[in-house]
């Protein structure tokens, strides 16, 4: 069975979707942890962590849009996602936000190291998804310091 080009984006535009699907999930958990931290505390994830993951979020969207429009295919919607239990404490939500920034960090490192990048993706696209990584790059590091600051 052949590939087509067409074929190719759309398996690209779905692994950026991907992607940015767990981002999503990062910043609702980062938000449920917000709102159980004191106001300092609070400022500083919102410094540190989620202003990050929000710019990666936004520009993984905008990628995920334009490719789509450059090749005349339907981009998909985003949604909120659920960050799982309000009575989760702030400590699990931002573990569980720093596990779905690695998730969606691996799946564009996959993205970026595939051949269908080099063959039908073009340069907006990889630099959309570069652009991404480095947004997220230093949120586990910035995280496990926040983390442990927690109860002091």
């Amino acid at each position: 069975m052949a590939y087509t080009n067409l074929e190719g984006r759309q398996e690209l535009l779905d692994t950026v979707a991907e992607a940015i699907d767990d981002i999503g999930y990062a910043l609702a958990s980062l938000g449920e942890a917000y709102e159980q931290l004191d106001e300092a505390t609070a400022d500083k994830l919102e410094e540190e962590l989620f202003g990050p993951v929000q710019a990666a979020y936004g520009r993984g969207k905008r990628t995920h849009g334009e490719f789509a429009a450059r090749h005349s295919i339907p981009a998909r919607a985003f949604e909120a996602q659920a960050p799982g239990s309000p009575s989760t404490r702030a400590k699990a939500h931002i573990d569980n936000a720093v596990a779905a920034v690695g998730q969606a960090t691996g799946t564009l490192a996959t993205a970026q190291d595939s051949s269908a990048l080099l063959e039908v993706g073009d340069a907006e696209l990889r630099a959309g998804i570069t652009d991404v990584r480095e947004l997220l790059g230093d949120v586990s590091h910035r995280a496990r310091e926040l983390v442990r600051r927690l109860g002091r």
